[in-house]
């Protein structure tokens, strides 16, 4: 409060409140009342409340990432498609091959042009990884390097057609996408062109998708421990004991039964690069996909993603497979 508020007594007032007038004039400085002021009650100071605690959260049942539904519906109808055409007509299955890899290489190149703006050149691609793929399965590992060289050269001169800006990043990547989605793809129609090429790729297939069944089963039940939490979050190590062990007991019953002269310890060897293979190539895409910052490369197969998000681990799992059925059986 300022002094005006207060108020000026008169000389009187001083006198009668401070004693007689023979003590003196009244002390110089501010006015001082007559009668005591008004003390106010002082507000008794409320501590706040203190929020009430909160319960913790009931444990909720682990859930799967995705549509599993989808996801087996989708699965169960690839796989009748792959049986069909694998045992009923070669040519066929060279075609879904065909088709899996063109579709593959335009998700990739898509993905490419819509995150990082390289415009690695479609048109080349898909017919060059075709060609690789007809001339691994009629002429084996050599026709599969020329038609790999062949279509290196196309993405180099059909990216003359634009402006060189951008020339140097887009035919990398053109070339990365011809030796990773086709060049990888045509070992399987070379494992094909063996007088027991289908039950090789079916070994080949059913070793993958095993492998990656006890991966997702075990880690998804007692996942605890981080594989590479950088690259894939939702890997553990004990999801990557679970892809071994079923793939190497699918791998011993494979050799065993399916392949021509094959034993039940080389399936165990196959199962387990099978597991190792697979992983890396799936981790491989995931790097990838956190590069370009998208969770899938597609939408296509509802519960899956997009095709490559189902050969991100057949892709480098198939020179594997065919490498080492080569030095288990020879080929065929």
């Amino acid at each position: 409060m300022n002094d005006s508020s207060w108020g000026a007594p008169a000389r009187g007032d001083y006198a009668a409140a401070w004693g007689p007038s023979d003590q003196g004039p009244a002390p110089a400085g501010p006015a001082y009342d007559a009668h005591p002021a008004e003390q106010t009650r002082p507000m008794p100071i409320v501590p706040p409340e203190e929020p009430m605690p909160t319960p913790p959260p009931s444990p909720q049942k682990k859930r799967a990432g995705r549509n599993l539904r989808a996801a087996i519906g989708v699965g169960v109808g690839l796989g009748v498609v792959i049986i069909a055409s694998l045992f009923i007509w070669k040519a066929a299955f060279i075609g879904v091959i065909t088709v899996a890899v063109v579709v593959g290489l335009w998700e990739l190149t898509s993905r490419l042009e819509e995150r990082k703006g390289i415009r690695a050149p479609l048109v080349p691609l898909a017919v060059g990884g075709a060609a690789m793929v007809v001339a691994g399965y009629v002429r084996g590992a050599e026709g599969a390097w020329v038609a790999m060289a062949l279509t290196a050269l196309a993405v180099l001169v059909w990216r003359m057609t634009e402006t060189p800006e951008g020339y140097l990043k887009d035919v990398t990547a053109g070339v990365f996408a011809a030796f990773y989605v086709p060049f990888l793809a045509t070992f399987v129609a070379m494992m094909l062109a063996a007088d027991d090429g289908a039950q090789r790729v079916l070994t080949f297939l059913l070793l993958t998708v095993v492998s990656d069944t006890g991966a997702y089963a075990v880690g998804w039940r007692f996942g605890r421990h981080k594989l590479a939490p950088r690259i894939s979050p939702g890997k553990t190590r004990e999801g990557l004991g679970g892809a071994v062990a079923f793939a190497m007991a699918a791998g011993a019953l494979c050799m065993e039964f399916l392949v021509h002269d094959g034993t039940w310890w080389q399936g165990l060897l196959l199962g387990l690069a099978v597991a190792a293979s697979a992983t890396l190539g799936d981790l491989g895409e995931s790097m990838i996909k956190r590069d370009l910052g998208i969770k899938d490369m597609g939408t296509l197969l509802p519960g899956h993603g997009g095709i490559m998000d189902r050969l991100d681990s057949l892709l480098p799992t198939a020179p594997v497979v065919w490498l080492l059925l080569v030095m288990f059986v020879g080929t065929g």
